[in-house]
């Protein structure tokens, strides 16, 4: 009899990172992916940091054909309020079998030991399956491979306002400051996946209203409606 393989969930933010680390999972064959995670802002009805409407995020859960475990926080939490909410959350899929969380940084060394630090005092291990790639060839092969990710949410002391909304192509990598990591992992921008090979079919969306909000330029990207 084959053994099962461990059950995961993917810590997603909605993001290209995140996504393409499904992708990357699921292609290894070695976990069972079984839902997606995503810390929710209840203030807003937005996921942390990226901006992306809940209804968004659950298209986009549709379309990988797995569950959504959303876990609530509010407006100006602080870390130990943040930890303690994440810890309940994790118990309950610790509980349902869950031994592994699949994330999507890059090469951050005290945010990896930090989130490998607390998965292991609930019992789960951390996997990092685009970890030390080089970014510009990353973004690269996400983007043959058929990702489109829009920019919802930019640091305008970084990289040009006017790229919020952009789609992250070739014509966008060239925009970048030189200094500006390609895959943004330290926060320059954030983005909202709308296609790719981790989904059964694009998500049908349009490009909202874009608002300057504690220093950061968003873009609203929204469920497109009927014709």
């Amino acid at each position: 009899m084959a053994t099962p393989q461990p059950k995961a969930l993917v810590a997603w933010s909605s993001g290209k990172d995140s996504a393409w680390s499904l992708h990357k999972v699921r292609e290894a064959g070695e976990l069972e992916v079984v839902g997606l995670l995503t810390t929710i802002t209840r203030d807003f009805g937005r996921v942390s940091m990226h901006g992306v409407r809940e209804e968004v995020l659950e298209a986009q859960a549709a379309a990988t054909g797995l569950p959504l475990h959303k876990v609530f926080i509010h407006a100006g939490i602080t870390d130990d309020e943040y930890c303690d909410i994440m810890r309940r959350s994790l118990d309950e899929v610790v509980a349902e079998g869950v031994t592994c969380v699949v994330h999507g940084d890059l090469y951050l060394e005290g945010i990896r030991e930090w989130r490998e630090s607390k998965l292991a005092e609930v019992g789960l291990t951390a996997q990092f399956p685009l970890w030390g790639r080089d970014t510009a060839e990353l973004v690269g092969e996400m983007i043959r491979g058929g990702v489109v990710a829009r920019v919802t949410c930019l640091d305008p002391r970084k990289i040009p306002r006017d790229l919020a909304g952009a789609v992250v192509d070739e014509d966008f990598l060239a925009k970048l400051p030189p200094e500006i990591d390609p895959c943004a992992e330290n926060g320059e921008f954030h983005t909202c996946v709308v296609a790719g090979p981790f989904f059964g079919a694009p998500i049908d969306v349009k490009v909202g209203e874009t608002v300057e909000r504690e220093g950061f330029v968003f873009t609203d990207i929204e469920l497109a409606g009927p014709a």
